[in-house]
């Protein structure tokens, strides 16, 4: 992919190997817009779903005194070209769906990794005010002493863990994602880690590999001192190989969230963590970053074709 251009009305388009297009821009104070087009066609991937209360989830110290139920929306599934090696869960961002992350993935040079892309629930979000929209759990602020949404993170990890679960012996499992997408992959390797969710319940798969773009790592002020309390969390933990990438221009989710990302998770014992900067870059992704994203698939996968 490389980029196209900036418009006077501050979207950012980006043009992809096959002639695809992502157009990214603010349609308001309390919404991110992403369209991808292909051949002329427009598909608006944003929730229009404004007419829902904001009264279901609130954001308050941590602790949440009522228990509640979201649907999670359509998984869109690429099949592999080759030989089927490795399975993918690649996770959206904040308003957007599987749809457009599944048309993005199926033009990659992957052709052993069966992607599944699932469109997280829709639900009121603190960060935009209460505005619902696609959210794998809810966030009130991106800051090391914000309350996290333990039970929304568990329950989107879970969701990921069983789209895996039927998933062939001999195939390697591995999760990825954008923006907050990341931000549930990188819970789902602390919960590998740990062999257990938040919550206590155990955690049932064997992740090979993480990938998390312009995203950042969620409960990470306690991470090391849950793992290292652990030998079996520390040797997991020194297994997993990690790739985070940010855009040193990223206004959205600043870079300093993902550098800090990087160190905790370092910190807390994952031997294996690559974290790329890339001068310019916003909160999109650009053509060197996807190849670097092939490149670690490739390699840590030990698919067909890689060194």
């Amino acid at each position: 992919m490389q980029a196209k251009n900036m418009r006077k009305d501050g979207a950012k388009w980006i043009e992809g190997r096959t002639g695809s297009i992502l157009r990214f821009s603010k349609t308001s104070s309390y919404s991110l817009q992403l369209q991808y087009v292909r051949g002329g066609s427009a598909f608006n991937t944003f929730s229009s779903t404004s007419k829902m209360s904001h009264a279901h989830s609130h954001m308050g110290s941590g602790s949440r005194t009522t228990r509640r139920a979201f649907e999670f929306g359509k998984t869109h599934v690429v099949r592999p070209k080759g030989k089927h090696q490795a399975t993918i869960v690649w996770l959206h961002g904040l308003g957007d769906n599987g749809l457009s992350s599944s048309q993005l993935l199926e033009s990659l040079p992957l052709p052993n990794i069966k992607w599944i892309c699932p469109t997280a629930p829709t639900r009121p979000v603190a960060i935009l005010g209460g505005f619902p929209c696609t959210a794998w759990f809810d966030v009130g602020e991106l800051s090391e002493d914000g309350p996290d949404d333990w039970e929304g993170l568990d329950t989107s990890a879970a969701h990921i863990a069983n789209l895996l679960s039927t998933e062939p012996a001999d195939v390697k499992v591995g999760i990825g994602g954008f923006s907050m997408g990341a931000a549930i992959a990188l819970y789902s390797a602390t919960c590998f880690a740990m062999g257990r969710y938040g919550n206590g319940i155990p955690y049932p798969l064997n992740l090979r590999t993480v990938v998390g773009l312009s995203g950042w790592l969620p409960g990470s002020r306690s991470l090391r001192n849950k793992i290292e309390v652990s030998h079996e969390a520390r040797r997991r933990a020194a297994s997993l190989p990690i790739l985070l990438c940010h855009g040193i221009s990223d206004d959205v989710v600043l870079y300093k969230y993902g550098e800090k990302s990087a160190q905790s998770l370092c910190s807390a014992g994952f031997r294996y963590v690559a974290f790329k900067s890339y001068d310019g870059l916003g909160h999109y992704t650009v053509p060197r970053e996807m190849d670097e994203v092939c490149t670690w698939f490739s390699s840590r996968l030990g698919l067909d074709g890689s060194s």
